[in-house]
């Protein structure tokens, strides 16, 4: 599957991987555009999770999938 992968997906599904768990909001700016076509893939998931045990909000977070 990675082979048909355009040269931003693989450089950001790359920066994921490295990463392990990654705030949304902490991907590269430049990058973020190839974040839907991943998740299209199958490749990566979003979900969301508290980050604080007194806040009710959740952030975003993506992580690579285990194939």
């Amino acid at each position: 599957m990675e082979e048909y992968m355009a040269p931003s997906e693989r450089y950001l599904y790359e920066f994921i991987k490295k990463s392990g768990e990654v705030m949304t909001s902490n991907l590269p700016p430049r990058m973020m555009g190839a974040l839907p076509q991943l998740v299209k893939k199958g490749l990566v998931e979003i979900y969301k999770k508290p980050t604080a045990l007194w806040s009710t909000k959740k952030k975003k977070f993506v992580r690579a999938k285990v194939l």
